[in-house]
């Protein structure tokens, strides 16, 4: 193991910095020392406290400490991309997809992860559980309708997937919510992806699905009412599934998170959903998981 001179960690930490640390007033901290309920040091007059004994005391390893990127990775959604531009929150994005984005938040690469994961008795809380995750949160965003976007004049001929056989049917990355979810469904309907034209390429967000439709470059997509809209294409609504959104319990209480959820909160998301449509926001910020 590296040492704290090693990595180029202080040894010692500040009062301040433990309160930090911990989320608590300095106060608190001389109230724990004079109780001696905390691993402390008096040095040439000084207060200090032992950088390695602080964190094996909190129970947590040393990664934990770190804070993760101002990133929010994962699943694309319209609404929420639109919140995180009006609300100015200072998140960089990273759509990568349902599956990717749950690795990215496991391995500390970003602050918090959009999901929308079908699990066999509902959505993305089977997957997230299965991560042995710790000190994060889930959260809803909102349900969404989810269908198949067509190309205009197919919506008289198409009411299902099996209509739809040997056209061309947009895919999404692997691992993305929207492509696990048609696998399910082509497996339900016993078709498989052969029996579609699938040489349009991949489609990374929704918005890249519903664009190659438009462009008369693919007859169908699986995606949302929202963006179907917005292109002033058919739809043709499947399911409703929940957009749940991952979030590091640190990074929660950090200005960029916070930020985003307090607009998200006010009477102009709720305005733009209702504009967009296809969202049903009831259970917006209802706790959905919480790790250990």
């Amino acid at each position: 193991m590296q040492s704290d001179i090693e990595t180029g960690q202080p040894q010692y930490l500040t009062t301040k910095e433990v309160a930090e640390l911990l989320r608590i007033r300095e106060r608190k901290v001389y109230d724990m020392v004079a109780a001696e309920e905390i691993p402390h040091r008096r040095m040439t007059g000084k207060l200090l406290f032992p950088r390695t004994e602080i964190l094996a005391w909190i129970g947590e390893p040393e990664a934990m400490t770190v804070a993760r990127p101002a990133v929010l990775t994962g699943s694309h959604d319209p609404l929420l991309d639109w919140a995180l531009r009006e609300s100015v929150a200072g998140l960089s994005t990273l759509w990568t997809g349902s599956a990717e984005g749950l690795d990215r938040f496991a391995a500390r690469e970003a602050a918090l992860t959009g999901l929308h994961l079908p699990d066999d008795d509902g959505w993305n809380i089977g997957a997230v559980a299965a991560r042995g995750l710790r000190d994060a949160v889930m959260i809803g965003w909102a349900r969404r309708s989810r269908g198949l976007i067509l190309s205009p004049g197919l919506e008289t001929r198409v009411s299902g997937l099996a209509d739809l056989k040997g056209r061309r049917l947009v895919q999404r990355q692997a691992g993305a919510g929207a492509q696990v979810l048609l696998d399910r469904l082509l497996a339900e309907a016993a078709l498989t992806h052969a029996d579609f034209a699938t040489e349009t390429g991949i489609a990374r967000t929704e918005t890249d699905a519903a664009t190659a439709i438009a462009a008369g470059e693919a007859d169908a997509a699986l995606g949302l009412e929202a963006v179907a809209r917005q292109f002033n294409l058919p739809f043709l609504p499947l399911t409703q599934e929940r957009f749940d959104l991952l979030i590091c319990r640190r990074a929660y209480f950090e200005p960029p998170v916070q930020k985003l959820l307090s607009f998200a909160r006010g009477e102009a998301l709720r305005a733009k959903a209702t504009a967009m449509a296809g969202y049903d926001l009831e259970g917006m910020f209802e706790v959905r998981w919480l790790s250990p």
